[in-house]
């Protein structure tokens, strides 16, 4: 164990010498605080600290201590419900322990070591065991069943294993490996952040996540294991994108990491998930969530630690065989951090003061992301989705952070101020935003959905582009100047906007829509399209098809539950047929 003391302060930078035994990435004790820090250069016997806790105060020759350990995050029971901070430490522990103010230095283990589990095992005496194999299982929540997994490195056959309740640290199982050593298996694991947990294969990204949020699942779908980026200026509505994706997206485990975000925004998430009832199972959403809390007043360089605690949480229960969806809010913070960080140890700055490695580390985060086979004989199917959320200044995504991230991630959702300012939620801007997943998850849902999703898909996305180019015309010499059918596009790329693509948030049934009521929907917009622009041939005027009653029901279509849409969608196309059959015969006599 390396001992050395300090030798400069310079914000969350602490420059300590005498460390010429201790290793790069270890963690490392500063002052007699203790203050918890990660040696992140190292030259000569002099190491530079990134320290995770407040610096000031503290002076040259305080002692340094090197734990001879990388930063890792403990796994095991415990963790779902939990709010940690960006060190993975336990801050409602911590609040008990100490007050409401966080206190420096303060030493409490991320999971609870006096709590009791009732373990289940699933495995047998005499069984052989590998790395990822499942032994058993603890009901940790109502609805998350914690699979007891066999750690990395061990291998041999169980020779003792017992049901009953045991503490984190017990040991519930012993394994003989091959040289014929005992091994100690209890229901927690380490593992060091930086490292990605292994598995056996990647999976292509065949099936969508559907999320119930309609410019998502119908305009740019995630693939499960894929990764998505909502870069968006200030008010424009990332925060309650992030949130609409933790409640409804088809995951069975969300994680939350709040990176530099305004207290505010964690303190809604906080408030807002225990109430939220899970839609899937009815219990509250905090039953599958776990949050990670560092918000813009906690220590700037902790935001690295945040990220990389989230994800490594995240492929735990991706091991497991669950489906997890990874929320970032916000990379950019985390890169500001970075940019700070790089500033301090004097490295030669990048574009915009940025390091020059900035997009190999978005790279390295984000490519944890996928859907896998995992480790273990059985080799169970587990999917790990991450959703960044990017903070460009000004909402220019011109800047390094935005470029970096999508020149790595595959689905872009670009949020646009003038659409938020319209009151247009959300305000993913259809011409600006793209999915590289369509084309190979078309297939799934025209099997899955319907076999004209596609079509339909690729129409209201023609129609959306078509209208871009017709509102050119409009400013330059007015409506009067369109054709009829150039009118009646335009209007029907409104109802597609306000009736399918704006989506409220707050309103119990407008919150989530269902793929099979998206494909009505779809349906409708386009039929009353086809149908208008057959009776604009026959002579019926444009103004009489834009006043259609029956319009005003299509619009309403989006707030009808499930139970009712067959019925209704019917009687909406039955009485579509009937008003623009009535107006071509009147057109006709």
């Amino acid at each position: 164990m390396s001992k050395g003391t300090i030798k400069k302060v310079a914000g969350p930078l602490v420059i300590a010498e005498g460390m010429r035994d201790a290793n790069m990435f270890d963690v490392v004790r500063v002052s007699e605080q203790r203050l918890i820090g990660e040696i992140i250069e190292i030259h000569g016997d002099q190491a530079s600290i990134q320290v995770y806790e407040e610096t000031s105060g503290l002076g040259p020759g305080e002692p340094v201590e090197s734990t001879g350990a990388p930063l890792s995050v403990e796994l095991g029971p415990g963790l779902i419900g939990s709010i940690f901070d960006g060190i993975q430490r336990p801050l409602v522990s911590i609040m008990n322990a100490t007050g409401n103010n966080l206190t420096r230095g303060v030493e409490i283990p991320s999971l609870e070591r006096s709590r009791k589990w009732k373990f289940i095992p699933s495995a047998k005496i005499g069984d052989t065991v590998e790395a990822g194999d499942i032994i058993g299982a603890v009901n940790e929540t109502e609805i998350v069943h914690h699979k007891i997994m066999i750690p990395k490195g061990v291998k041999g056959s169980i020779t003792s294993i017992q049901e009953g309740e045991f503490t984190i640290e017990d040991t519930i199982a012993l394994v003989q490996n091959e040289n014929g050593e005992i091994i100690n298996i209890s229901m927690m694991q380490k593992w060091p952040v930086r490292v990605g947990r292994p598995y056996k294969e990647k999976l292509p990204p065949a099936m969508p996540l559907v999320t119930g949020q309609r410019v998502i699942d119908t305009l740019f779908p995630i693939a499960k294991g894929g990764v998505a980026s909502v870069p968006g200026p200030f008010g424009s509505g990332k925060t309650v994108v992030q949130h609409q994706l933790a409640k409804w997206a088809e995951a069975d485990i969300v994680v939350y990491i709040g990176c530099g975000e305004r207290g505010n925004e964690m303190t809604d998430v906080l408030n807002e998930f225990p109430e939220l009832k899970d839609p899937k199972t009815g219990h509250s959403l905090m039953e599958r969530t776990v949050l990670i809390a560092n918000t813009s007043d906690m220590p700037v360089a902790a935001r690295e630690a945040s990220i990389y605690v989230g994800i490594t949480i995240a492929e735990y229960f991706r091991d497991m065989g669950f489906s997890v969806a990874l929320m970032a809010d916000s990379t950019s913070r985390w890169a500001e951090a970075l940019r700070e960080m790089s500033g301090r140890l004097e490295e030669m700055p990048g574009e915009e003061g940025y390091p020059a490695y900035l997009g190999s580390r978005l790279a390295q985060f984000y490519e944890r992301a996928g859907r896998v086979i995992s480790l273990g004989k059985e080799g169970r199917e587990g999917a790990l989705s991450v959703i960044g959320a990017v903070s460009p200044p000004g909402g220019d995504i011109s800047e390094p952070v935005s470029q970096a991230t999508l020149r790595i991630v595959k689905v872009f959702w670009g949020l646009d101020a003038n659409l938020a300012y319209r009151r247009h939620f959300p305000a993913i801007n259809w011409l600006t935003s793209y999915s590289l997943y369509v084309d190979n998850m078309g297939k799934w849902f025209n099997t899955k959905v319907n076999e004209n999703w596609m079509p339909d898909r690729a129409r209201i996305m023609r129609i959306l582009h078509d209208e871009s180019e017709l509102e050119e015309i409009v400013k330059l010499v007015g409506m009067d100047a369109l054709s009829a059918p150039d009118r009646l596009k335009l209007e029907a790329a409104r109802s597609i906007r306000e009736d399918f693509l704006h989506q409220d948030a707050f309103h119990e049934v407008d919150t989530y829509t269902s793929l099979e009521k998206q494909y009505k929907m779809m349906e409708l917009v386009l039929g009353y399209f086809d149908i208008a622009s057959v009776a604009l041939q026959k002579g019926v005027s444009v103004d009489d098809l834009v006043k259609l009653p029956i319009r005003e029901r299509i619009g309403r279509f989006k707030y009808i539950t499930n139970e009712k849409i067959e019925k209704e969608y019917e009687d909406i196309v039955n009485r579509l047929h009937r008003e623009i059959n009535e107006l071509t015969q009147k057109e006709e006599s």
